[in-house]
């Protein structure tokens, strides 16, 4: 943890200047400094309000520099470093949108790096007693989904866009009776003319309402209410009322502020969609890890994050999933964990299930899978089945072809997928 009262933020940084000096420049840029000394920045100020370097420490050179536009002084080697840079509470407050002014501002810009990636921050317990965090989590979402000591299996409205109301209905009956716990709109999906927000509500809820007076079990379906403040508020309670259990939003489209606004005033599970998460990530020497990413985002109230998952059909590799999905289970504070639910979904299927698990070490997750459903040859229960059967013989250390011989929408399955 911080100092008490100092924020701390981790980076990688590459620079052809001398790496202290190079990193002096972030701290005064993110402080109380500018690219020369000014009248005003007395001592006394500057002990009260500078950043300070916590700690510096070289971990290679590079041939060439990764982004274009930094200076390169004559004969200079470009070094890279991890640095840790602290502030004082007190020149922000605890406030979240103003630290992201603080820790990712400037700084990416600075002609001193080729190379800038924040990858960690650590918070002073103000910030716990400013936000609110996830209201569910995981105990609040196995409850609502009706399922414990296993993951969540899910899956999402597949065509992404293009059904109206009454198709999305009539698929989600379909998954439905085929058993599933969990169903998301894609992100594509919100409010378009051809499938209103609302008109989708009240036709997919008539499904999920009939299905849980049959059955006792109320399928989980995250309406996706991206949208304006207002217009976000408003389908909220369309789905609350109506009896839903889960609201989805696009973090990179309503940005943080709308993202605080919605962990306020919701009474559902908050599932995150990272959509866009390429564009601040792609580039290894340049944006943010999903380390620190993610804490913003929880401490805003989101109860389920997506982290992608083993072999997706994305860029990202399977060391930094799993380690995506360890910091979402993993505490923020001591007395207020702020825990989030990770989404494993992307080309997911039955044959990653032991992978996922052996990796995580937990059945705390939604498991979604599309086409590991609905593709399957016997059809969306099968699919379903496919995928409790495949958790089922991971989490009983069994391997996948065993289990199959007495399973046979898990062999299936394997058959399928065995690419």
């Amino acid at each position: 943890m911080p100092a008490p009262h100092r924020i701390e933020a981790d980076y990688l940084i590459e620079t052809a200047y001398d790496p202290r000096r190079a990193a002096e420049a972030m701290a005064g840029e993110q402080s109380s400094g500018t690219f020369v000394a000014i009248p005003g920045e007395t001592p006394e100020l500057k002990e009260r309000s500078a950043a300070r370097i916590e700690a510096l420490e070289l971990v290679g050179t590079a041939e060439a520099p990764s982004l274009p536009g930094a200076g390169h002084p004559a004969g200079g080697v470009i070094q890279r470093a991890r640095v840790t840079l602290s502030w004082p509470m007190d020149n922000l407050g605890p406030s979240l949108p103003n630290l992201l002014a603080t820790v990712a501002g400037n700084l990416f810009e600075l002609k001193q790096f080729s190379g800038l990636r924040l990858l960690d921050i650590r918070l002073p317990q103000d910030f716990a007693q400013a936000y609110g965090g996830p209201k569910f989590g995981i105990e609040g979402t196995r409850r609502l989904a009706g399922v414990e000591g296993r993951p969540i299996i899910g899956t999402i409205v597949k065509p992404s866009v293009g059904f109206g109301p009454t198709e999305t209905a009539d698929l989600v009956k379909l998954l439905a009776e085929a058993g599933i716990d969990f169903i998301k709109d894609d992100e594509l999906q919100s409010d378009g003319p051809h499938c209103r927000f609302e008109d989708r509500v009240r036709a997919v809820m008539r499904v999920i309402n009939d299905h849980a007076d049959r059955t006792g079990k109320k399928v989980m379906f995250a309406f996706n209410l991206t949208g304006e403040i207002d217009q976000m508020r408003r389908r909220h309670d369309l789905v609350q009322e109506l009896g839903g259990t889960c609201v989805m939003a696009s973090l990179n489209s309503v940005g943080l502020v709308g993202m605080i606004e919605l962990g306020r005033f919701t009474q559902l599970p908050l599932h995150a969609h990272r959509n866009g998460w390429g564009y601040l990530s792609r580039a290894p020497m340049l944006g943010w890890s999903y380390v620190a990413w993610q804490k913003i985002w929880r401490l805003a109230g989101a109860d389920h994050m997506h982290v992608n998952g083993l072999a997706n059909k994305f860029s990202e590799a399977d060391d930094s999933v799993i380690a995506s999905a360890r910091e979402c289970l993993t505490p923020l504070f001591e007395d207020k964990p702020c825990i989030a639910m990770p989404v494993f979904s992307s080309g997911q299927s039955a044959k990653q299930a032991p992978g996922t698990y052996a990796a995580l070490g937990s059945a705390d997750l939604i498991f979604a899978a599309g086409g590991g459903i609905m593709a399957h040859p016997d059809g969306p229960a099968a699919g379903v089945a496919s995928l409790r059967e495949a958790w089922e013989a991971a989490m009983s250390d069994v391997p996948l072809a065993d289990y199959a011989r007495d399973h046979a929408a898990l062999a299936r399955a394997l058959e399928t997928y065995a690419a």
